[in-house]
């Protein structure tokens, strides 16, 4: 580790934890004689004497400073090491002042030096080792701060040394004295620890500090009973001083139980009280109609009678469904009727309650009912009404009907009974038939015409007989004449010749007449025509009783048709919205996305789904997105509601939709929260404002760690706002590229774990993201991934400097991270997300490359057709490289499900040693050779080594490589580790890229160089 590192390193931590010492020796403490060994024996002198405490201890002194060349050493005994790597020893001694010593040689010394030396065993003797510097090993020169002479008491100095690492057994102290008049007080030899301790809810052991001073040493921590890990890996760092550095990962008190003990403990929460989800929030008391009779509850369980809906959240009260709805009044007209109720007096403590009309007709004459057929009419529909007031139609006359409303609500099906309801029994009234249809001329005279007719569509009884009307056209009604008919046709005599008549029809029954069928034109023949005989007359007969039949035929099928579209067009609207809840067969409790474009008021959408936020509760303190517009920037701080102050060309966001924004939210009973705001520029349209909204009411239904949060959305003030939580590390392409070689491959798998687990929960609610990509991906301070952008990027307009996305018929798609079918057939679903997260794979373990690198669009399509895949980015495990390819099957229906591949990622967690064999990065890639090779950079493409650089992206390196004198490619190819590492290539990441380039470089100079015979 360079010292830049660790200073860097140290910047970012704070120590937490004090450091605690370890003694391994203390002379203080010696009762006997120490009898250290001395040479020569003339030096240094064992002596009794007294501590400060007036306390008994044993000194060693020498004060030779007459005579010249002194050499004496003083070596103390064996000390073990008990495996700790570094020790400090610290000194109390008094020196004599030179200068107050009289008639001394100039050899008069104020220092003296420490040295140690390692043995596996107590082996040194009075000659061995040699008392020499080499074999002991000099650790420093020690000078006192104050020296005395006779006319004072001795001053003790206290100095501390460390000396390291330490491999042997144990080891020995050495003092050498070279001329000076001094005393060693006392001696001690201890290390340092970081002593056991709990950092985010979790434990760290007791761990001695590693062999330099400016080492760390990693401490794994294990999460405290009833606490689960939220990042990985948990780890400390002791430093060298015994001092804990701030914790890496975390963990928080699972569901059930919360934060204790200053946030060491998580206890189990009391009975009456639960906490529903893992973290750091404390127990709640149950919600209403709810409890938790025993401890550790993390949902209080409903009281009898009270249920709670799929769609509630475990902390949202128990509820139980409405009373019956109240005063029902009926209006009967004939064979219709209108129905109208008010609303229950119980709506069992929820606001979602829908009303069902059951429709039932009775056997006077036996009192019993069934269902109505699908002729009966009941409009708007019969099912799920939110408005207490229908319409019903084509029922039978003098019939008896009971109607039956129910109301329900969101935990009416979770109830064992059935709903409650108010009944009203109905006998509609006798009714008169309906209207004859149209009238037929079947044969004219000149004094007679021959009609025929269909029965009314609704006679409402036994019709008695026809009434026919006919007038000359001329003349008008005042003066029409009459007939009756009992059946469905008729012959009109005595009419004049070459003359027009106007015809209508009405059938009667014990109810009266019904309406007259519309007016018809017939005329009369100019001639008389002689009679025929009967046998002339059969064909006409037959003819016209042919078409009788079949036009009688057709008008059915007209009618069957007209009325069951009738019925269905009333109810789709319903229908559909029902189908968009329940047709999906999804686990208990999942919920079923709905695509907001459905409604037809796209602010119905964002009502249901998205929370309305007062403006005041916002403020916008910096642009961080599409660009800054100075006038936008003279305004921040300021409060979202000062800014409708602003002119509106003072606001004018430079982006699509508007600007990104950096804010923070504060809602009344809440903290306040840093958050993501986005703006709709001034001047849009009802449609961009409409797809702009429609991102909220997308995200509005997700509930999941791994997908970004909806906070809420301002409407009613401008600019129009969304407002997200706030993810500190931006979007993960730009991130990663940002820290390329930094994490290691435990923390990359873990991010990619987050993904899969957010699509997967994407995946169960039936919703297809269609561009899953990392630059769509969002990371927070945690390093916690975030699936995002919900269909802003489909609206966006073609950029020709920007070739993510491709226009295609019926819209934009990302070519590079597209499955095939989804190209070439626009067929988007789970399983185009599955092969667009095998691309995000690839980009997360080539920290940020881009997919098939400067390859053109229509380069990608045609090498994945030719079933072309991506090679595995540099040091990518194997196991990972075979999870992409699984996602890039041809075969849609064999890449794995999301579930699938988030089992598979936890497999390869808890196994981290599959995560170390590592593809090689030459294999085929399932493609011919050359569309391979534009994987790797040409180097003969390259006029120099700082393009080279450029082109694989170590451009920072340029003036290390010039400096050093590695200015052509041969020599660059000639270089090795050792070679990164002298010229200031220190992180290991970016070691591994290059030497991977260089390796690339040297298979490409032995291709190119000529054979040798």
């Amino acid at each position: 580790m360079t010292m830049d590192y660790f200073l860097l390193l140290c910047s970012l931590l704070l120590p937490v934890v004090s450091a605690v010492e370890e003694t391994l020796m203390d002379t203080k403490w010696a009762t006997t004689e120490l009898a250290w060994t001395a040479h020569p024996e003339t030096g240094w002198e064992e002596v009794s004497g007294y501590d400060d405490a007036m306390n008994p201890i044993r000194t060693y002194q020498v004060c030779n400073v007459r005579e010249l060349n002194q050499n004496n050493w003083l070596r103390s005994d064996f000390i073990p090491r008990k495996d700790v790597l570094r020790v400090y020893v610290e000194m109390k001694f008094t020196v004599r002042d030179c200068n107050s010593i009289p008639n001394i040689p100039g050899s008069c010394k104020e220092t003296f030096n420490l040295f140690y030396y390692e043995s596996d065993s107590d082996s040194a003797t009075a000659t061995s080792p040699f008392w020499m510097e080499n074999p002991y090993v000099k650790v420093d020169t020690i000078a006192p701060d104050e020296s005395f002479s006779m006319l004072e008491s001795g001053r003790v100095n206290t100095k501390v040394r460390s000396f390291g690492p330490l491999s042997k057994a144990g080891f020995y102290l050495a003092f050498q004295d070279l001329g000076a008049c001094m005393s060693l007080i006392s001696v001690r030899v201890f290390y340092k620890k970081c002593s056991t301790t709990i950092a985010n809810f979790a434990v760290f052991p007791e761990t001695a500090t590693g062999a330099e001073a400016t080492s760390l040493v990693i401490a794994p921590g294990t999460c405290v009973p009833n606490a689960l890990e939220v990042s990985v890996p948990l780890k400390l760092y002791c430093n060298g001083d015994g001092e804990w550095m701030v914790p890496v990962g975390a963990c928080t008190c699972m569901a059930g139980f919360e934060p204790a003990m200053k946030d060491t403990q998580c206890q189990a929460c009391s009975p009456g009280t639960f906490k529903s989800k893992q973290g750091d929030s404390l127990c709640l008391p149950c919600p209403a109609n709810s409890r938790a009779s025993s401890g550790a509850a993390s949902v209080c369980s409903c009281r009898n009678g009270y249920y709670r809906s799929d769609t509630d959240s475990p902390d949202s009260p128990c509820t139980t469904v409405p009373s019956a709805p109240r005063s029902v009044i009926s209006s009967v007209n004939e064979t219709s009727l209108v129905l109208e109720w008010s609303e229950p007096r119980d709506l069992g403590g929820r606001d979602d309650v829908l009303y069902n009309v059951i429709c039932k007709k009775c056997l006077p004459d036996r009192g019993m009912c069934s269902r109505c057929d699908d002729n009966v009419d009941i409009s708007p529909r019969h099912l799920g009404l939110t408005q207490r007031r229908v319409a019903v139609r084509n029922l039978q006359a003098h019939t008896q009907y009971s109607f039956e409303i129910q109301a329900v609500n969101g935990v009416s099906n979770k109830s064992p009974y059935t709903p409650q309801f108010s009944a009203v029994n109905i006998t509609t009234n006798q009714a008169a038939p309906s209207a004859v249809p149209t009238v037929h001329l079947m044969a004219a005279t000149a004094s007679t015409m021959s009609l025929s007719w269909l029965p009314p569509e609704k006679p409402n009884g036994i019709i008695l007989d026809y009434e026919i009307k006919y007038h000359e056209k001329d003349q008008g009604e005042a003066i029409a004449h009459t007939m009756t008919a009992q059946r469905s046709n008729a012959r009109i005599e005595g009419l004049k010749a070459g003359t027009p008549y106007v015809v209508q029809v009405r059938a009667r029954t014990v109810a009266g007449y019904g309406r007259y069928s519309s007016p018809a034109d017939f005329s009369t023949n100019l001639q008389t025509d002689p009679p025929k005989s009967l046998q002339e007359q059969l064909p006409l007969i037959v003819g016209s009783a042919t078409a009788t039949l079949v036009f009688i035929i057709a008008v059915v099928v007209i009618a069957i048709v007209c009325l069951r579209k009738q019925r269905n067009g009333s109810e789709s609207e319903y229908t559909e919205k029902l189908q968009q809840y329940k047709s999906p067969i999804v686990t208990p409790g999942m919920k079923v996305y709905i695509d907001p474009f459905t409604y037809e008021d796209p602010n119905e959408a964002v009502r249901e789904f998205a929370k309305e936020i007062d403006v005041s509760c916002v403020k916008i303190e910096e642009v961080i997105g599409a660009g800054n517009p100075p006038k936008l920037l003279s305004y921040r701080g300021k409060t979202a509601s000062h800014l409708q102050a602003i002119p509106l060309e003072d606001f004018t966001p430079s982006g699509e939709f508007g600007e990104v924004c950096r804010g923070r939210l504060k809602l009344p009973g809440r903290r306040e929260i840093i958050v993501a705001i986005k703006t709709l520029k001034v001047g849009y349209t009802d449609r961009q404002r409409r797809d702009f909204l429609s991102e909220a009411s997308i995200m509005g239904q997700f509930d999941h760690p791994n997908i970004i949060r909806l906070e809420g959305v301002v409407t009613k003030s401008r600019p129009v706002m969304i407002v997200t939580e706030f993810m500190e590390n931006g979007a993960l392409d730009s991130f990663l590229r940002l820290n390329d070689g930094q994490f290691t491959v435990i923390q990359l798998v873990g991010m990619l774990r987050g993904i899969a687990a957010g699509m997967k929960y994407l995946s169960d609610m039936n919703y297809v993201h269609r561009d899953l990509a990392a630059r769509n991906i969002l990371v927070n301070s945690n390093l916690v991934c975030k699936v995002s952008d919900f269909g802003l990027s489909r609206f966006l307009e073609d950029d020709p400097t920007d070739p993510t996305y491709t226009s295609s018929l019926g819209g934009k798609i990302p070519i590079r991270w597209t499955a095939p079918e989804a190209i070439a057939y626009r067929k988007f679903t789970s399983a185009s997300d599955v092969w667009s997260y095998g691309i995000v794979m690839w980009e997360v373990m080539s920290y940020g490359e881009r997919p098939y690198w400067d390859m053109s669009n229509q380069d990608v399509i045609n090498a994945v057709e030719q079933d072309y895949r991506l090679p595995p980015p540099m040091d990518c495990p194997t196991a990972l490289h075979q999870l992409m390819l699984d996602c890039w099957v041809k075969e849609r229906n064999l890449r794995p499900k999301f579930t699938q591949i988030v089992a598979t990622l936890d497999k390869l967690i808890r196994n981290a040693a599959s995560l170390k064999v590592v593809t090689n990065s030459t294999q085929s890639s399932g493609v011919s050779q050359p569309l391979l090779d534009r994987c790797v950079p040409d180097y003969t493409t390259f006029t120099t080594v700082g393009d080279w650089l450029d082109a694989i992206k170590m451009s920072r390196y340029r003036d290390n490589f010039v400096n050093a004198g590695f200015a052509s490619f041969d020599l660059v190819a000639q270089m090795t580790a050792e070679d990164l590492l002298r010229i200031g290539v220190t992180l290991a990441g970016h070691q591994k890229k290059i030497l991977g380039s260089i390796q690339d470089m040297r298979l490409q100079m032995n291709q190119t160089l000529p054979v040798q015979v």
